[in-house]
């Protein structure tokens, strides 16, 4: 049977080394004995400990000064005092010095037993905590992209081989998968770098007002149009322009979007003068472009210029070993932002994050770890800190009986998308911005799936 852990025992009682050690031993603890600090001083070297059970008073070096030079010697170790003569101040003065703990002799076998293993359970913690910073470090997030998955790492391969080329990318992914990081990355890594990146939501306006937006337009093109205004193809210049889900552009600016691909040159709305542009489309999608193709809502011709590169961005139920680095991600990032001491999240919670399905992805999660932190009432997440429905793994409202076997991959994937968001629509009484953040998606993503799903809201309420 392998150890429970690595114990140093410093106590100047004969008969304490033999307690501790007969206990200890039993329980399955590898055991090392110390009968005064400065013989405990010279073994830290050669072995880490897992854990010091250290003796308050001692001749020659007392614990409070062995506890000093253990944690210079390693500021991470854990330490529990063990004393006859405790109080509150001695008690104080050790935790102030970094002991995590203190039992008094004569000590309860279970209370010292107890003690020892939430001394080890936050020391793994925090050990795996520093370990996971280290993994971020060496390569396992890309830009603020966090994963080590094969998935992931695949990803990343793209977006290292295309982003120096001059081609189209299209991204391919659910909501909240990353579109919008990978393409900013995919831009980083270009020559391109040094000039603008800007990002359009295609269906945050109206197609009259997203042309104008786009292109531009003349003195006097349209109703309010007093002033010459230049577009966002000429802001991005020499850089890249992204379509967020550009689906939802109408047929009518997806004909002006292929000639500038195809031409390099557009006219403003209301112009005669073709200006030239040197620009990189980088385009995304959470939909079945080719199904539009199909039901003739998107142009053949544009999707064929903009799937020169597809980048497909795995789900997070397909990444799930990304859980834990994506967590401690977030954890740091809105630990520092609401100025909260977070150390690390209990295996428990992560047992849940990992058996959650995740509709909303990436986003979902960092919403889940930003409230927890936000109410979060100790220096730990953990189950109590997840919001109630996760304790589930998965919305429980009866939303409609399971989709028969003889559906296709398609429907089937339908199906659980509208019962996943109906479950998000109740919840929140039919709000659909609430519904949206519980999701982990834009608005606007779930205004278009309500209406490619035929989703009525009104039904709800």
């Amino acid at each position: 049977m392998s150890s429970k852990g690595y114990i140093h025992v410093i106590d100047d009682e004969p008969v304490i080394h033999d307690v501790l050690g007969q206990l200890l031993t039993s329980e399955d603890y590898e055991v090392e004995i110390s009968s005064s600090g400065e013989a405990a001083l010279e073994k830290m070297g050669p072995r880490t400990f897992d854990l010091t059970l250290l003796d308050l008073l001692m001749p020659g070096m007392d614990g409070i000064e062995a506890l000093k030079r253990i944690k210079k010697i390693d500021p991470a170790a854990a330490v529990i005092i063990i004393t006859a003569y405790a109080s509150v101040e001695s008690a104080i003065a050790a935790m102030k010095i970094g002991a995590f703990d203190y039992v008094q002799k004569p000590f309860k076998n279970d209370e010292l037993l107890m003690t020892i293993e939430r001394a080890l359970e936050h020391k793994r913690l925090r050990d795996e905590n520093v370990e996971l910073k280290v993994q971020l470090k060496q390569k396992l997030s890309f830009e603020n992209i966090v994963g080590k998955s094969p998935a992931m790492r695949n990803v990343f391969d793209q977006v290292r081989a295309a982003a120096p080329t001059r081609s189209t990318i299209l991204l391919q992914g659910e909501s909240g998968t990353g579109k919008e990081l990978i393409a900013r990355a995919i831009h980083q890594h270009s020559d391109r770098a040094a000039f603008p990146f800007i990002t359009v939501n295609s269906g945050s306006l109206p197609p009259d007002l997203l042309e104008s937006h786009l292109f531009g337009h003349v003195k006097g093109a349209f109703t309010g149009a007093v002033t010459l205004k230049k577009g966002l193809f000429e802001a991005a210049d020499k850089g890249s322009i992204f379509f967020d889900e550009i689906s939802s552009l109408n047929m009518e600016t997806q004909a002006k979007l292929l000639r500038v691909i195809q031409e390099r040159e557009f006219m403003r709305l209301g112009g005669t003068k073709t200006i030239k542009v040197d620009v990189r489309i980088i385009a995304a999608t959470n939909t079945d472009i080719e199904e539009m193709i199909r039901d003739k809502t998107f142009r053949q011709d544009l999707f064929y210029r903009l799937n020169v590169i597809k980048i497909e961005l795995p789900p997070l139920r397909d990444r799930k070993e990304d859980i834990p680095l994506l967590a401690r991600h977030f954890m740091d990032i809105y630990s520092r932002e609401n100025n909260k001491e977070i150390e690390g999240i209990s295996e428990d919670a992560l047992d849940i994050l990992d058996s959650y399905r995740w509709p909303g992805n990436v986003r979902e999660l960092e919403n889940i770890i930003e409230r927890a932190i936000v109410l979060s009432k100790s220096r730990m997440i953990t189950r109590a800190s997840l919001p109630p429905f996760f304790h589930l793994g998965q919305p429980r409202e009866d939303t409609g009986p399971e989709p028969e076997e003889t559906l296709s991959l398609k429907e089937q994937t339908q199906f659980y998308q509208k019962k996943i968001i109906l479950t998000a629509l109740r919840k929140t009484k039919g709000v659909q911005k609430k519904a949206a953040k519980m999701l982990g998606v834009k608005p606007t993503t779930l205004n278009e799936m309500l209406k490619r799903l035929a989703i009525d809201v009104d039904d709800l309420v």
